[in-house]
């Protein structure tokens, strides 16, 4: 069951996506991958994160167009895909998406794109563990344009980003400061890999103003020892409730307990900071910026009307 509350977040140019995009051609296409989302993320805990992180890395590469589902060895031909870089280790549960695609099949052949699919999923996925219900618009298609690992790679921000670039990045995508401070809140739910923090920990040039909580870096650093032979298999939570979306991670922030260097710096920096602190204490503010932010990345290079392709095997070609 779903305990959230609904949020509509309008004002963005959706540049072809509608509301009711489905009503005519498959009324029960949002119900059909809830039901099937549901059933995921029942049998696997970790699926809701990981599929929020599917969408943010299929959007942040040429647009939230399914090409991060495209298989490297689609229709028997090698290639080098999206899915291999570097950048997107660790990625799962593609496999949801193409299950959640193989019923909408079924009842609705050749109606619904595998970017949509992605959207709602990822969607269903913050609600199902206690966060907002957002409203998203619908009717991207599918790329027939698969860009490479090396594009994938440069377009994918680094675990060691800073807020400038942070801010920057998102400011692309039409986001505030205020929705780039709540979209990196994703980080509430799931986990962070030791590969990914270990430049951080043990860096000899590490900043003095880097902020963390000493008892926090012995804690990661006990989790992720320096010559650790399965950093890319090791995981430490990224915040005590990681399996909720909630505010806590904001909390943590503060108290100078942010696993990634640009969660830290978030409660620091004085751009941030003010809506690191108002997202503390203030879970509606955050689930309502967090919201209006999901709907703008979820908008990102888009392709509607005759562009792309509704792909009936979201990883063949």
């Amino acid at each position: 069951m779903y305990h959230c509350m609904q949020i509509d977040t309008l004002g963005v140019d959706g540049g072809g996506l509608s509301y009711n995009f489905y009503e005519q051609s498959c009324p029960q296409a949002e119900d059909i991958v809830r039901d099937a989302m549901r059933a995921v993320f029942m049998a696997d805990p970790a699926a809701p994160p990981a599929l929020l992180r599917l969408m943010f890395h299929d959007c942040q590469v040429q647009g939230c167009d399914a090409s991060i589902l495209v298989d490297e060895d689609a229709n028997g031909v090698q290639i080098t895909s999206e899915i291999t870089a570097a950048r997107n280790f660790g990625v799962r549960n593609r496999d949801s998406i193409s299950y959640a695609k193989s019923l909408l099949e079924s009842q609705c052949p050749g109606q619904v794109s595998c970017s949509d699919v992605i959207i709602m999923a990822a969607r269903d996925a913050v609600a199902f563990l206690g966060g907002p219900l957002i409203n998203v618009p619908l009717g991207r298609r599918d790329s027939s344009n698969i860009p490479s690992s090396a594009v994938a790679d440069s377009s994918i921000p680094p675990p060691n980003i800073q807020v400038g670039d942070m801010l920057r990045l998102f400011a692309k995508k039409g986001m505030t400061t205020e929705e780039s401070v709540a979209i990196i809140g994703a980080h509430t739910i799931g986990a962070t890999h030791c590969v990914n923090l270990m430049n951080r920990l043990y860096r000899s040039d590490r900043p003095s103003t880097d902020g963390m909580n000493p008892a926090y870096e012995l804690m990661l650093r006990s989790a992720c020892p320096r010559f650790s032979l399965t950093p890319n298999i090791s995981i430490v939570a990224n915040d005590l409730t990681m399996v909720t979306f909630d505010n806590h991670y904001y909390r943590s922030l503060m108290a100078g307990q942010g696993a990634l260097a640009i969660d830290t710096a978030m409660a620091s920096d004085p751009r941030t900071a003010p809506f690191v602190a108002r997202f503390a204490s203030d879970q509606d503010q955050f689930f309502n910026a967090f919201s209006s932010a999901f709907v703008k990345l979820s908008y990102s290079n888009v392709l509607t009307g005759n562009q792309g392709v509704i792909r009936e095997n979201c990883a063949r070609m």
